[in-house]
């Protein structure tokens, strides 16, 4: 499980670079708006899906919550 939640987090973050990457080397051109929001998509779908793979392995039983020590 925490193999699955690592690799997704590092799509994420790659997808936010390649945002990044579009937004900076773009100049108005269609193209780069294009991949741009294409890269916005797909961080946003695999926030999405990370989401409900917690919430649906917290209901599951795979994974356990836990306080952060603030008692």
């Amino acid at each position: 499980m925490k193999l699955v939640v690592i690799l997704l987090f590092l799509v994420i973050i790659g997808s936010l670079g390649s945002g990044l990457f579009y937004l900076v080397k773009g100049k108005g051109e269609a193209r780069n708006d294009k991949g741009m929001v294409n890269a916005l998509t797909l961080r946003i779908t695999l926030s999405v899906a990370l989401f409900v793979l917690l919430f649906a392995a917290w209901a599951a039983g795979f994974i356990q919550p836990h306080g952060a020590g603030l008692n």
